[in-house]
This record gives C-alpha cells, structure tokens and sequence, in this order.
C-alpha cells in the first residue's frame, strides 16, 4: 500500500483505530467488527427518517446521508461507518436514466446493448455530485474517531444492471455480450472503471477513511471469465485510489473461486463470504492482504447461544488471516433485530480482547 500523504492522512485517532490497523495488518485491541448494510431497513430509526423519501433522493441529501450512516454507529458501537449510499449513484449522476424501484432495485431505462449505447456513460466529475463531498465532509466531523468506509460498485456488476436493464438471477444478456462481442465489453467495463474511479476520489478527498468496492454479482463467473473480462477493470479502479494510501476492501458474494483474484486486483482487504470459513479464505488469498468476514446473515435469527457459537467460530477462523475485520458474509437482512446486531458488537469485541 502507498505511503500516505499529508493531505490525505486521517486524523491520528483515526488512523490508530482498532478498524484501520487491522486493515493495515497491524496489531489491535480487539477485532473491529462492521455490518455492511447497518445503516438501513433493519433500523426502525431509519425506516422513520426515510418515510416519503425515495431511494435516490435519500442517497443524494447530505443531512439525511449523514444521519443514517450515524445511526448504526450510535445503535450498535460497530468501530466503522459506512457511507450511505448506492451502488447507481455515480451512474444517476452523468445522466442515465434510472430509478431504484421498492422490491425490485435498480431499473435502467435505456439498457446498453450496442456500442452505440456507451454514449449515456460520460465522465463523472466532483462536480457532478457535490452532495457527496459535503455529506462526507459532515460525518468526518461528526465521527471523530471512527473511520469512515468510502463505497462504490465494481465495474462488472454495474455493467450488468446497465446491459440487462436491472437484476438478473442468470445474467443472459451480460455474459451474451460478454462472450459475443469481447471489445464492446471491454469499452464498457473500462468505462465504468473510470466513473467508479472518479467516484472513489471524491470520497477519499473529502475524508474517508478507506473504500470498499463491491462487485455484488462476479460470483456468477467462472475463475477464467473473471480473470480474462473483469480483473482489468477491478484492477485499474483499485490502482486509481493506490496512491490515497487509504485501505481498499473489495467484496463480492459467491466469489470462494476468485478470492486470490480480488486480492491481486490490488484489495488489501478482502471481504469473503460466508460460504467458506476464513482460514480457509486465508489460504485462498494468500499472505500480504487483511481478510473481512463472515458471519452468515441468516445466522442472527438464531437463538443467541447459537449466534455466539457461530460468532466464536468466525473470530476463530479469522486468527488464520494475518487481519481480521469481523463482518457478516453478506449485508443485513431487513427483519434482523437490531438488538441482536448490538449483542453481537458486543461479543466480538469482549471475545477478541487481546
């Protein structure tokens, strides 16, 4: 990882946090544990803020940004935030005509099916969305010393909303242009890299701490489909924020067969998971790079016995990695308790306590 730079070195108690040293592999107090998707359904707090407000405008309003990425943080104790936000912000923002439909997610007016098509996707500038640098800017302040996570979607799984129009289970039309027409991928993947780029810096300038970039959807790949049509784009947007020397976590679901991929795609961090256990993950990814994980999502409607025994499990695995940031292996599902979520942080960090 880059040397960091002055303009971009967090506040020292930032920088010494339990989260950001195990990022760098260095030794803390306790394992730091997050949730991605803390902030969100799962938080009645959040569900009544976010009453009349579609998706989008929420992502786009720096007060309400600021308040439910504090919300978990004040709830649960987690030792990070992270920005909320979408994955088709950047895309919304040059102009695609787009929406995040309630039970269906992102639905995209116009898919990318030609070459013609890539015209919808222009260079993203700060400009384009001030609403990030000022909601960045007010949770540094309001964090204090609890590092902030930068967020963005990875090139593959955002041309896979643009070219099938929105979610797919089977990814038809994407790998048909994938396989079909190899150059006009290419030209997508690595025009998406520079607008997830662009996005990244306006996060890490304003104050974030590190980015996780996630490729929500690779695990529908196969390990040569990944290497040869995804990692280049991965990499270069991963090697664009290098030089920020913040930590870079990349995450993907369904992804055992390419976790050695996402670390050579420059991630110090990987996320992994919960199909596989860490020690395991470990060996997969290889030495030099911190490990993210894994609780299985669906463990926490368990009874609490059961949730710890599966927690203790996790942390035990993770003594395999050479850093472990304890994590879910996928988001929060929306009718987990959040209680359960606040004993959780909880355990992991009395459990962890070195």
């Amino acid at each position: 990882m880059a040397d960091v730079t002055e303009t971009s070195l967090p506040h020292a108690t930032v920088r010494d946090s339990a989260f950001l040293r195990a990022c760098r592999r260095e030794p803390v107090p306790h394992t730091p544990v997050w949730f991605m998707r803390q902030a969100g359904r799962s938080l009645p707090e959040y569900r009544k803020l976010r009453e009349g407000t579609a998706m989008l405008e929420s992502c786009m309003r720096p007060d309400l940004v600021t308040e439910i990425t504090l919300q978990p943080v004040r709830r649960h104790g987690v030792d990070a935030a992270i920005f909320f936000s979408d994955i088709v912000v950047p895309l919304k923002a040059i102009g695609v005509d787009l929406d995040i439909k309630p039970g269906v997610g992102p639905v995209v007016a116009n898919p990318i099916r030609s070459r013609a098509d890539l015209a919808q996707l222009r260079d993203l500038t700060p400009d384009d969305v001030p609403y990030i640098t000022e909601a960045v800017g007010r949770l540094v302040d309001e964090l204090g010393g609890t590092p902030l996570i930068g967020f963005a979607g990875a090139p593959f799984t955002l041309a896979s909303y643009l070219v099938e129009g929105g979610p797919s289970k089977n990814h038809e039309r994407t790998k048909a242009l994938m396989y079909g027409d190899p150059q006009l991928w290419a030209d997508l993947v690595d025009r998406l890299a520079e607008i997830t780029s662009a996005f990244l810096k306006v996060q890490i300038e304003a104050g974030a701490s590190a980015i996780q970039l996630f490729d929500s959807w690779a695990g529908a790949l196969s390990a040569a489909d990944y290497r040869a049509s995804v990692l280049p784009a991965s990499t270069k947007v991963l090697a664009s924020v290098e030089h920020y020397g913040v930590p870079r976590i990349h995450f993907g679901v369904g992804t055992g067969e390419l976790l050695r991929m996402f670390g050579e795609a420059g991630a110090d961090v990987v996320g992994v998971d919960w199909r596989i256990p860490l020690d395991e993950a470990a060996r997969r990814v290889g030495p030099g790079r911190a490990l993210q994980g894994n609780l299985d999502s669906a463990v926490v409607f368990a009874p609490w016995e059961a949730v710890r025994a599966k927690a203790d499990e996790v942390l035990a695995a993770g003594r395999g990695a050479e850093g472990h940031i304890f994590n879910l292996g996928h988001g929060v599902l929306p009718n987990t308790d959040p209680e359960v979520l606040t004993r959780l942080v909880a355990h992991v960090h009395a459990a962890s306590a070195r």
